[in-house]
């Protein structure tokens, strides 16, 4: 079987994504440290951040917002001005850090590319996530470029249908097993799922008997994809 195309996430599947947010966490935490437990910031941070993703989508700028309703909260409404400035900049600090790639990206693409369509879908705010692209140098190598609010069968299947890939011959490639392989084993395509070292606690799924690939970093894929298609000749 000859893969029509391959398809990659980009946060923590291409380059570090979440040291950024676990960082901008812990300064929240050290900000609030005299109202409550760091126990009870995350708890609270989680809960309304979930809660959030409906208006605000995934991304920074939902995340910050998060954080100043979160210090609203837990403060009753005694956080300063010069403290939620100080939110707006950590925010502003996360859109303006460098893109650091993980390790083999840039070879691993490079040689995928040159045989197969490669299609970069992500989901988020889409200035920051078309922001996070252009910055990490790796735009030219995709054929196709999809910002998405959310990952589900149906976009997937949309984007699919958009460039004519049949979805038996379409494999994606990411670190979450919510947005990245649950959705695409759902309409019939492959996955491969490449864990990384920390997970979103909204991104946790169970796989619950569903079957896909699994590797130990992306630089083991282009032997996978030459194996899997000598499988499926």
């Amino acid at each position: 079987m000859q893969l029509a195309a391959i398809g990659f996430d980009a946060d923590d599947t291409l380059w570090h994504n979440e040291p950024i947010f676990a960082m901008t966490e812990q300064k929240f935490e050290e900000l609030l440290s005299a109202y409550c437990s760091a126990e009870e910031i995350r708890r609270r941070l989680f809960e309304i951040e979930t809660r959030n993703l409906h208006h605000f989508g995934y991304g920074v700028k939902g995340f910050v917002l998060s954080m100043i309703e979160t210090a609203i909260e837990l403060t009753d409404g005694q956080i300063t001005g010069a403290e939620i400035q100080r939110l707006i900049d950590l925010g502003r600090h996360m859109l303006e850090s460098p893109i650091e790639l993980l390790p083999h990206v840039e070879t691993v693409l490079h040689s995928l590319a040159v045989r197969y369509p490669l299609l970069l879908i992500t989901k988020g705010d889409l200035l920051d996530q078309e922001s996070k692209i252009a910055r990490s140098g790796l735009a030219d190598l995709f054929t196709h470029i999809e910002i998405v609010v959310e990952k589900t069968p149906d976009v997937y299947a949309h984007i699919l249908a958009k460039y004519d890939i049949p979805p038996e011959r379409f494999l994606m490639v990411g670190n979450s097993l919510r947005s990245d392989i649950l959705p695409v084993r759902a309409i019939g395509g492959l996955a491969v799922h490449i864990p990384y070292r920390i997970t979103w606690q909204h991104e946790l799924a169970n796989p619950d008997g569903v079957t896909y690939f699994k590797l130990d970093h992306i630089g083991e894929l282009p032997a996978f994809v030459r194996r899997l298609e000598r499988e499926e000749a």
